[in-house]
């Protein structure tokens, strides 16, 4: 599988996925935004963005069918992924949900299929939900999102728990306890990362904290919290976006160099964490 000129992030099996993708959180929930939801991550996969984050949650399954037009003629190029719910994380009921996101996607295969929180099933039989999709060719890899450092020793102690290829949390300037424990964690026993709400919907662009930076960069306030996240090499980062120009935005984030002085200015405004903090959950 080929992917885009874009800085990658290495997956545990040795695959190079963009760091820098895009997300669908609220996507679908309306027909008369489709098209410009599509265009939207369209124009993404033509800045490099080919790595796309969504789930059966979103729109009762209305984000997975914006990106399977999104990427209808260039699907070999694109890397999805898609989570299910917890609901569904038995056996039975994950084989049914991934078939139904499968088709929702008119796709013959997930690339990374993620649980998208803990749920009632026990992690032993959310596993063999994964395995047997595995077996299937249905899904490539398999992962967790709103995993805490705890839920991650639980599933490494489990038979086969230790091919999860990613775990997905917030993280941006307001919310930075992963720092404390599950970063480190994670590089510890090599599990990339995924940072969802790394501009917490746009809110952290409102920020004050954040303009003197970016009128010195010449860029938006948005751009300097994206930068900011993106500054780890090992974290891949899932900005959503329906709009052309933030699009764009998103893109040219990439490109901001932060100097020592920015980022000493930028802990000042949101302190780092002191101590192990709850994890936390959008």
């Amino acid at each position: 599988m080929t992917h885009s000129a874009l800085p990658t992030v290495t997956l545990p099996s040795g695959e190079k996925v963009p760091q820098l993708g895009q997300g669908t959180w609220w996507m679908g929930e309306s027909r008369r935004a489709f098209d410009e939801e599509v265009a939207a991550l369209r124009l993404g996969l033509d800045l490099g963005m080919t790595l796309i984050d969504t789930a059966e949650l979103y729109a009762e399954g209305g984000a997975e069918e914006v990106v399977a037009e999104a990427v209808k003629g260039r699907r070999d190029n694109c890397f999805i992924v898609s989570k299910v719910k917890p609901e569904n994380s038995t056996r039975a009921g994950m084989i049914a949900a991934c078939e139904r996101s499968l088709k929702r996607l008119k796709t013959d295969r997930i690339d990374l299929y993620l649980l998208h929180w803990r749920g009632p099933p026990g992690l032993e039989e959310t596993l063999a939900g994964f395995e047997a999709l595995l077996a299937k060719g249905v899904i490539r890899y398999f992962g967790v999102s709103n995993f805490d450092v705890g839920d991650m020793e639980e599933l490494f102690r489990l038979k086969g728990g230790d091919a999860c290829a990613s775990n997905q949390v917030v993280y941006n300037l307001r919310r930075r306890g992963i720092e404390y424990g599950l970063v480190p964690w994670s590089r510890e026993h090599g599990i990339p990362i995924m940072a969802y709400s790394p501009i917490e919907q746009g809110r952290i662009g409102r920020d004050r904290g954040l303009a003197a930076i970016a009128a010195r960069h010449g860029v938006t306030p948005s751009q300097i919290a994206l930068a900011w996240v993106l500054r780890h090499s090992d974290i891949m980062v899932i900005p959503k976006s329906s709009n052309a120009e933030h699009v764009r935005e998103n893109r040219a984030a990439l490109d901001i160099a932060l100097s020592e002085a920015d980022l000493a200015e930028l802990d000042r405004a949101f302190p780092p964490p002191k101590g192990a903090r709850p994890l936390e959950i959008l």
